[in-house]
């Protein structure tokens, strides 16, 4: 508990100086056209940690999977039962290629989509990817709390057939059941050190 407290201390400190001299601002600047792109397993905490993040970052937030639903005019799960997983996959990789155009932006992927490799391709061009990697026991609790997930039962399968294309990511933070400004924290600050970017720049 202690450690804990001393972590939660140091990111505290950290944003203060970050806010202070203006870290998220020259992450931006440095981000110009690109968006970061957040990928990983169902119940990694995307969406959820992407709000807070692009809040953050004083940027847009979207999450690709409803941008998918809104363009489709169902529910993924609808999408998978009418039209099976290579339908919504190719639907998918069309979506993230025109929400990639308006950077820069906190962009949610789902957890299959960069298992397309024109999607890798297209995130590795015009983004910043973060991985946020969770442990198996992690997700599945996740999981278990929603029913609109199509692949959720498939979890124990798919994690070792995604993980090392998730690994590829510019950047890797670990999710797991803490406050999720403390994961924030922690991908601000890889951020800063992946664009090299300091608090002294100037618009």
């Amino acid at each position: 508990m202690d450690a804990l407290i001393w972590i939660a201390n140091m990111v505290n400190s950290a944003v203060q100086k970050a806010a202070e001299n203006g870290l998220e601002a020259a992450i931006v600047r440095a981000l110009g056209p690109r968006s970061v792109v957040l990928v990983g397993m169902m119940g990694a905490g995307k969406s959820s940690i992407g709000r807070r993040l692009a809040s953050r970052l004083g940027v847009s937030f979207v999450d690709a999977d409803s941008e998918i639903e809104n363009a489709a005019g169902m529910t993924i799960p609808e999408i998978f039962e009418q039209h099976g997983e290579q339908y919504f996959r190719d639907g998918e990789a069309r979506v993230i290629a025109r929400l990639m155009e308006s950077g820069p932006q906190v962009l949610a992927t789902g957890g299959g989509a960069v298992m397309t490799q024109r999607t890798r391709d297209l995130i590795r061009n015009k983004g910043v990817s973060v991985w946020l990697k969770a442990d198996v026991e992690v997700l599945a609790k996740r999981t278990k709390r929603r029913n609109d997930r199509p692949l959720a039962d498939r979890l124990k399968e798919l994690l070792p057939q995604r993980e090392p294309i998730y690994a590829l990511s510019d950047i890797a933070v670990q999710s797991r059941d803490e406050p999720h400004d403390l994961i924030v924290g922690e991908i601000v600050a890889a951020l800063v050190k992946h664009l090299g970017v300091t608090g002294e720049e100037q618009p």
